[in-house]
């Protein structure tokens, strides 16, 4: 059990003195009795405790260790065990002390969460002229309103449940626990993806994956549509409920007079449940995943899932791989780590046979029609190679070999059939064969924390001690004076050796350094997402000065300030007009973020979606993104490979000009060495647009940017990403779908760009009879000279521009 402990630190006699004096003034009007409102200038204390008007839900502080509380809802009435079912918390990752702590809701319309009276963990950043109250409804929902109506809602930031008729959007999302006694935030969340697709997605330090619906599977195919602008799910009273995406079910026991709660677990399942009013239990009515051991990362790194009940796939239980041991054994989701030291010499090493278990994802590199012996040599010959599935492809009657670099989302089941090879050293293949260890969950009875007296004891207020406070305060002001004197000069002295650092981005580039106060509220704290990607997410904000900006929370945040200034500073040298405006950065603590200018119509991703697009505003854009490319390649003062160029990343003004986005993936390349840089330590881009070099080993040139704009370009001719789930009005779709866009628009085209026939075709159904024919040739060459394998074949972007506007 994971347990919270909470220390304030010792206070000096000054601070202890001024404090009392304080604590003399009128205190926040506090409620003490049970209510269903909390009004303005009021405040709950950890003892207080709002009830909904038919006694369903209670909300108030609730205790998730020794002397930490999280503001919490929950059904008012204990389950048989004597434990309460919490909906929602506000502070899940931060709680508060015991004694001192209050929520609070100011006369300004703001509701804050503070800590032991002396800093704020959270708020609803709400503003009102008018008086506002907080109000429990019989619904389960808190919201913060008057009569005119309600300015913030619980049910509008849901942690990991939904109540009825309560909705999951795209701005917002359920997060798991990190176990079931740690109510943090876990691994695993129910969102609605970029495609607008609902989708579970696994994402810790290490890894992140999507593990359902199946995702080799395209969306058509897992029965769910992505055309939906406003993408939201929720399930109704009787316990029906419906997505956008055309994801539908029905609870086991569907009907009305029961209490439901769908709950993202902290196992990676979703789980409908019931209650049983007369038992006094929670049964679950529905679940989304029936065989957990295929929820990624359940077991953690270089572990096992197995069930007891094979053929029933229940009873699930984690193992160590042989020759491996448990990190920690109150907690399966850390896995295993080796207890040998992996050599890289092939002489060196053996693999061990495990029937009937397979290992999903990172993959090294896929071999199609391969025999044991080379799959074995192959594996051997990488440092990075862990182990192999060798499986065979019945529909083509041969092996195929996946040798993995990441040994997690492992399970065994007897409908696998074929065998996983664990790489070991030879020395200990024999000792480890015929070795398991499982992992047994160890959770102490008793905690081990111990709790400092921290009481907070108001004195008598009499005329000796009001004058000792006065007389320590008047002394003590003189104190800090001379204090404060010294350290003035002290500091001087120190800014000179930092300062270098601290105005370093603000001399290179002249924007603006943010607070991170500053950035929270100017984006309503992060409340509004509007993109999403593999190095953060970016959220809508309005600065101080009224400009509507665009706040990328990077998720790499344990890099170095200085390392953060220098990547920064890249973006802060870039300028031009088809590229994205920086305005400033935020470097505090373990936050790193990055402010843009807002672009109002979105991305060209987007755009294309809904078919606002029409042909000259398509060719202009590839121009304006071309452009853009070619001076990162070849004009600023350093070389800056995008290394993620997709429709998403292409943004589009009010006059629908492109700007080209989101450089957290660019490396800077020296223009000595001739464009060339092969130091990548990890794959980067997006599926379907990066080059073959990729995965072929091959030098990384600013050519794997000319090959995914390429793709860009096709998708914008053809209206079809190439991960398309379908086009409607398009016969042609499964033919594409099976060979790949870039394939299926090189044979039609039959290397001739001319082809009127053939460009009918390929073109997209909303601009047929509505485009020119001759520009849209010459687009369709130069994408295809873009997309060839022969990097060397290709052009470079500033000879992209001079096809597509020759003088």
């Amino acid at each position: 059990m994971i347990n919270y402990t909470y220390r304030l630190m010792d206070t000096p006699i000054l601070i202890l003195l001024i404090s009392l004096l304080l604590s003399s003034l009128p205190p926040l009007f506090s409620i003490s009795s049970p209510h269903d409102t909390l009004p303005a200038s009021s405040s709950l204390s950890v003892s207080d405790v709002l009830i909904s008007a038919n006694g369903i839900f209670s909300a108030g502080f609730h205790s998730v260790g020794k002397n930490a509380y999280c503001f919490s809802i929950w059904f008012t009435e204990r389950t048989s065990d004597g434990n309460l079912t919490v909906v929602w918390m506000a502070n899940r990752n931060q709680p508060v002390n015991g004694k001192r702590s209050k929520l609070s809701l100011l006369k300004s319309g703001n509701l804050i969460l503070t800590d032991a009276a002396q800093f704020t963990v959270w708020s609803t950043d709400t503003k009102s002229l008018s008086p506002l109250q907080l109000q429990l409804l019989y619904t389960g929902n808190l919201i913060l309103g008057n009569q005119n109506g309600s300015i913030w809602e619980s049910f509008d930031s849901p942690t990991d449940t939904l109540l009825p008729n309560q909705p999951i959007t795209r701005n917002s999302k359920l997060v798991s626990s990190r176990s079931y006694n740690n109510f943090s935030s876990g691994f695993y969340s129910l969102f609605f993806d970029y495609d607008n697709v609902l989708r579970l997605l696994f994402d810790d330090a290490e890894a992140s994956s999507i593990y359902w619906p199946d995702p080799w599977l395209n969306s058509w195919e897992a029965g769910r549509t992505t055309y939906n602008n406003s993408p939201t799910a929720a399930f109704s009273s009787s316990g029906y409920f419906r997505s956008s995406d055309n994801f539908r079910f029905k609870a086991s026991d569907y009907g009305i007079k029961v209490w439901r709660r769908l709950r993202m677990d902290g196992d990676g399942n979703v789980r409908m449940y019931s209650l049983d009013e007369e038992r006094r239990i929670w049964r679950v009515s529905w679940q989304v995943i029936s065989q957990p051991c295929k929820i990624h990362g359940v077991c953690g790194p270089n572990a096992m899932c197995n069930y007891d009940h094979p053929r029933e796939n229940t009873g699930r239980r984690c193992s160590c791989l042989p020759g491996y041991k448990a990190k920690n054994l109150t907690d399966w989701s850390l896995g295993c780590e080796p207890e040998f030291n992996h050599s890289c010499n092939a002489a060196e090493s053996g693999f061990i046979k495990l029937p009937h278990v397979e290992f999903y994802g990172y993959d090294i590199k896929f071999y199609g029609n391969c025999t044991y012996e080379r799959c074995e040599e192959e594996c051997l010959q990488s440092c990075r190679c862990y182990g192999f599935n060798f499986r065979y492809d019945g529909d083509k009657g041969y092996y195929n070999c996946y040798r993995k670099s990441l040994l997690l989302n492992g399970y065994r089941s007897p409908t696998f059939g074929d065998p996983f090879y664990l790489r070991l050293p030879k020395a200990s293949v024999t000792l480890y064969a015929n070795r398991k260890q499982e992992i047994g969950l160890h959770c102490p009875p008793t905690t081990q924390n111990l709790l400092l007296d921290r009481g907070y004891k108001k004195p008598k207020q009499n005329g000796t001690l009001q004058f000792m406070v006065w007389f320590a305060s008047a002394f003590g002001g003189f104190e800090i004076i001379c204090i404060c004197f010294v350290w003035l000069l002290l500091y001087k002295t120190k800014q000179r050796s930092s300062e270098n650092t601290q105005s370093y981005l603000q001399v290179v580039s002249g924007f603006r350094k943010f607070t991170y106060a500053e950035l929270k509220k100017a984006t309503r704290n992060f409340r509004e997402e509007i993109g999403r990607g593999g190095s953060g997410i970016v959220y809508k904000g309005v600065l101080s000065d009224s400009r509507v900006a665009a706040v990328k929370r990077l998720k790499e945040a344990n890099q170095g300030e200085a390392e953060f200034l220098a990547e920064a500073s890249i973006i802060g040298r870039v300028n031009h007009m088809n590229l994205i405006e920086i305005w400033g950065y935020c470097v505090e603590g373990n936050h790193r973020l990055l402010v843009y200018e807002y672009m109002e119509c979105g991305s060209l991703g987007g755009n294309l979606i809904s078919g606002t697009l029409d042909w000259e505003k398509r060719f202009d854009i590839a121009v304006g993104s071309a452009r853009g490319l070619a001076y990162l390649h070849e004009e600023c003062l350093e070389w800056v490979l995008h290394c993620d160029v997709k429709p998403q990343n292409i943004l589009l003004d009010t006059k629908f000009q492109s700007k080209v986005a989101d450089f957290g993936l660019s490396k800077l390349v020296n223009r000595g060495g001739g464009g060339k840089n092969s130091s990548f330590s990890r794959v980067r881009g997006t599926r379907g647009y990066m080059a073959p070099e990729w995965i072929s080993n091959l030098p990384i040139t600013s050519k794997v940017d000319v090959y995914s704009y390429g793709v860009v370009m096709l998708e914008m001719v053809t209206g079809k990403s190439p991960m398309t789930t379908g086009d409607q009005g398009s016969g042609n779709t499964g033919e594409m779908e099976q060979i790949g866009l870039v394939k299926w628009v090189r044979e039609k085209m039959n290397g001739n760009g001319e082809n009127e026939l053939c460009l009918e075709e390929i073109i997209d159904p909303v601009m047929k009879g509505k485009c020119d024919l001759r520009k849209m040739g010459i687009l369709v060459q130069v994408a295809l000279e873009c997309v060839k394998e022969d990097k060397d074949a290709r052009p470079t972007m500033s000879q992209v521009i001079e096809r597509l506007l020759p003088h």
